[in-house]
């Protein structure tokens, strides 16, 4: 670790991976071409059986990683975070990127704004050959638009540590909503959130990831995580998972529903009604179906 001036801040940035070598030399790239100086960057890899190993070898002792099977992607962060020192914190999944400037502009706004605890940019999306394909729909903090959309682009955002560590670990009991359950606890936990209108990162989406290929999970896992961190659930959640049951399932009754006008919003405004009268109905920390 290289010595620095004791105004710039270390950041410490981990990548989860397992078997993502078609893209995991490009994520690392974006970080270790950061025009910022003062990274301590972790790899934490679970136990890859493709390429991801030999790639990770090839850096030599540029950065340190460790490859053994894990619990999952969660449990990959919080072991990376915990051989981490550095002030500022961020986690960078093996298939996302980070624009060469973004950690030079992150660190130069905490500098200058010390009361805040955690700052997210924009980000575009991108598709498996980095081409642009969208832009994450972002917008300035407030809890009540956190409650309905989670606007926040998880490798476009950066926290410190203190923060960090008044919050505790990810939650791994969870699988895709580990990201947007740990804003709405640093929210909770009465952290100071802002937003940067620079594009920070790009977000990988393609049809074998985890944002597009659990969309029910994803959404069932929402309900638990707003029902525990805040004790409700947006209207607009609900909305989201009978979408998905009903437009993009090809199993289930509810694919029925979406040829009946209106039928799959007024499935989720008794779905959110029922969710919030009987608590019998909300799904348990467990896991389990909320329909």
């Amino acid at each position: 670790m290289s010595s620095k001036p004791r105004d710039l801040p270390q950041i410490s940035i981990i990548t989860p991976s397992y078997n993502q070598g078609r893209f995991l030399r490009r994520t690392i790239e974006s970080v270790l071409s950061q025009t910022y100086p003062h990274i301590e960057y972790v790899v934490i890899d679970g136990g890859s059986t493709d390429e991801s190993v030999e790639i990770l070898k090839s850096y030599g002792d540029r950065f340190p990683w460790v490859s053994e099977r894990d619990r999952g992607q969660t449990d990959a962060i919080n072991k990376g975070f915990a051989r981490t020192h550095g002030e500022i914190q961020a986690y960078l999944n093996s298939d996302d990127v980070l624009l060469p400037d973004a950690v030079g502009k992150v660190v130069d706004y905490f500098l200058r704004h010390p009361q805040c605890d955690m700052l997210y940019g924009e980000a575009h999306y991108i598709d498996k050959e980095d081409r642009v394909i969208g832009k994450y729909h972002t917008a300035d903090y407030s809890f009540d638009g956190l409650m309905k959309t989670c606007f926040v682009c998880q490798p476009a955002a950066f926290w410190r540590t203190r923060m960090a560590e008044k919050v505790g670990p990810f939650d791994d009991r969870l699988q895709y909503a580990m990201d947007y359950d740990y804003w709405i606890r640093i929210d909770r936990a009465g952290g100071h959130i802002e937003h940067l209108h620079d594009v920070l990162a790009c977000s990988r989406l393609y049809a074998e990831t985890k944002t597009m290929s659990a969309r029910k999970q994803i959404h069932e896992e929402i309900l638990r995580v707003c029902t525990e961190r805040a004790g409700f659930v947006s209207v607009n959640w609900f909305y989201g998972l009978w979408r998905v049951l009903c437009r993009e399932r090809s199993d289930g009754w509810p694919r029925h529903l979406r040829w009946l006008p209106g039928a799959e919003r007024k499935m989720a405004r008794l779905h959110h009604w029922w969710w919030h009268r009987h608590p019998f109905a909300r799904v348990s920390k467990a896991g389990g179906n909320p329909v």
